[in-house]
């Protein structure tokens, strides 16, 4: 779990984040959504501990992130997962080196271990057979399952997603969505997703964090959503035709 207690963050005179209180709950995803410009980049990274808020508190199960010592917040990172919104893999690496990667930089793991590790996460994320493969050779919804291959061979307590649906085709974001939420359940992480995407919403939103101008919006669930008369919210979701006429079934139905 992760609980955040009235952050601010600022880059010199722009006021970024404006006193953000929320909880990210564990083995549930939890999504972050707000147009270009709302704080949900700056906010990911205060998350991450890449940036740290001027006021307020970011706890990770029960430790405040600004308590501990560096070799303490070193250890919480080699904790975190992180899938890129680009893939950010390797082009000079095999897949299986992308995923091995983490394991050579920050355990003492034998090769045999570790391979026995990469052969597992591979297999969980449906890529039996892309081992020896290289990024340029593979598709990009394969290039994102090796992503997140990467980001959980740590076996992390939290993961990080960044638009991981940027660029892939409907098809391939709602198995990459299923996925990561499977993912989430079966190992009992703390996931957030931040993203544009409101299909992923509908689909897998099971905590959203709406951010309008740097503040917390609104935040519920994705079945809350369609009930919600807040009309930032509805103007940003409903911006397409497709829901808007979603929306409209929704209304129709409770009358």
């Amino acid at each position: 779990m992760i609980e955040v207690e009235d952050i601010h963050k600022s880059f010199g005179d722009n006021h970024v984040l404006k006193g953000i209180s929320t909880t990210f709950e564990k083995g549930k995803t939890n999504l972050i959504i707000g147009q270009s410009g709302s704080g949900k980049t700056v906010f990911l990274k205060c998350l991450l501990g890449l940036f740290e808020p001027e006021e307020g508190q970011i706890c990770y199960n029960g430790q405040y992130y600004s308590e501990l010592s560096t070799k303490e917040r070193r250890n919480l990172r080699q904790e975190m997962g992180m899938v890129f919104q680009g893939s950010a893999l390797f082009d000079s690496m095999t897949v299986e080196g992308n995923v091995m990667f983490p394991l050579d930089m920050f355990t003492k793991q034998s090769k045999a271990e570790m391979q026995d590790r990469v052969d597992f996460v591979l297999e969980r994320v449906n890529l039996i057979d892309a081992h020896k493969k290289y990024p340029a050779e593979i598709s990009g919804g394969m290039q994102k399952r090796v992503a997140i291959a990467r980001a959980i061979v740590m076996n992390p307590k939290y993961l990080f997603c960044d638009e991981p649906n940027s660029g892939l085709d409907p098809k391939t974001a709602i198995l990459i969505d299923n996925l990561i939420h499977e993912i989430t359940q079966e190992y009992d992480i703390t996931t957030i997703i931040n993203t544009h995407d409101m299909n992923s919403v509908m689909e897998i939103g099971e905590k959203i964090i709406f951010l309008k101008n740097g503040y917390k919006e609104w935040e519920g669930t994705n079945k809350e959503i369609f009930k919600t008369e807040n009309e930032a919210v509805t103007d940003f979701v409903y911006s397409s035709e497709l829901f808007k006429k979603v929306r409209q079934m929704y209304i129709e139905e409770r009358n």
